[in-house]
């Protein structure tokens, strides 16, 4: 019985590593920049696509706008867990 509550806690262990990495990346700003290009590039390729003018300009506004969404996201989390969660 000791041997199966040693492996249980070291897979919990294990869980909650894995869910703190997983947690530490979501909350990057490495992520968060790589979605903010990856969101540029694409955008980009449709403005060139469709021939718009000041594509590479254009292309900056979802980008910027999702870095900024990302900036809020800390104040109404904080918000919605005080006054939603668990109620």
């Amino acid at each position: 019985m000791g041997k199966n509550l040693e492996k249980e806690l070291l897979l919990i262990k294990q869980r909650n590593s894995r869910v703190t990495a997983d947690k530490a990346w979501e909350t990057s700003w490495a992520r968060r920049l790589t979605i903010a290009a990856g969101t540029y590039f694409a955008v980009l390729v449709f403005l060139l696509s469709i021939k718009a003018q000041n594509a590479f300009l254009s292309a900056l506004v979802p980008a910027a706008a999702y870095l900024l969404s990302t900036l809020s996201m800390g104040f109404l989390k904080e918000y919605w867990l005080k006054n939603f969660y668990g109620k």
